[in-house]
């Protein structure tokens, strides 16, 4: 029987590339017990994130992909705490953008398990909002965080610079709508939903995107 649970943080701050800005609300999410945390999305206000986690100790920051407004708060947070900022090189390049001096600490794998107070959370490779996009599914907590590859509705953003749209939707079809249907889906920005909520509409996506 776990204990770990899920904490939801909405810090705000501003997305930028391409040459625009825009105002933004993140979802950050903790994940753990009493005792260790990780942190999924290091958005925008590293204070605010490490008052969240409190005297808890947090061992990883899992980075869902590399635009500026999940990843900005990333290093601050670290330093603070010592936890270790995972990354799926392929985002890389992104990453630079925002962070040209500081390296992310270990690279993310497909396949691979990062584990939190007793839940075990699979790195799901999921590229098209960025090469290097990734999603974590928590079979034990029934859970999804699917970063900005998936919102209720529909995909992520594709519409700008490293974003390629027949990826994300083959990254949903393979890899998201796989999972059990009522699989909580907890996304980067808005509202949560369920994998099953949001399977039958996204054919017209899977439709357009060949």
């Amino acid at each position: 029987m776990t204990h770990a649970r899920i904490e939801r943080l909405v810090t705000s701050g501003q997305f930028t590339l391409d040459g625009g800005t825009w105002d933004v609300d993140n979802n950050v999410w903790i994940v753990g017990d009493d005792h260790e945390v990780i942190v999924i999305d290091a958005a925008h206000d590293a204070a605010a994130i490490a008052a969240a986690v409190g005297d808890r100790r947090l061992t990883a920051i899992v980075c869902s992909h590399a635009h500026n407004d999940h990843i900005d708060a990333a290093p601050a947070l670290a330093d603070a705490t010592g936890a270790v900022i995972w990354l799926h090189p392929d985002d890389l390049p992104l990453w630079k953008l925002t962070h040209p001096d500081r390296e992310p600490d270990a690279p993310l794998r497909d396949g691979q398990v990062i584990e939190a107070a007793g839940v075990d959370l699979t790195v799901l490779h999921t590229p098209g909002h960025t090469p290097g996009a990734v999603c974590l599914y928590a079979p034990g907590l029934g859970t999804a965080f699917t970063g900005d590859t998936l919102f209720r509705g529909g995909p992520g953003a594709t519409g700008r610079s490293y974003s390629h749209f027949p990826a994300i939707v083959a990254s949903i079809r393979d890899r998201l709508l796989t999972l059990p249907s009522g699989t909580k889906v907890l996304t980067g920005h808005g509202d949560a939903t369920r994998i099953g909520a949001e399977a039958p509409h996204l054919q017209e996506w899977f439709d357009r995107g060949h």
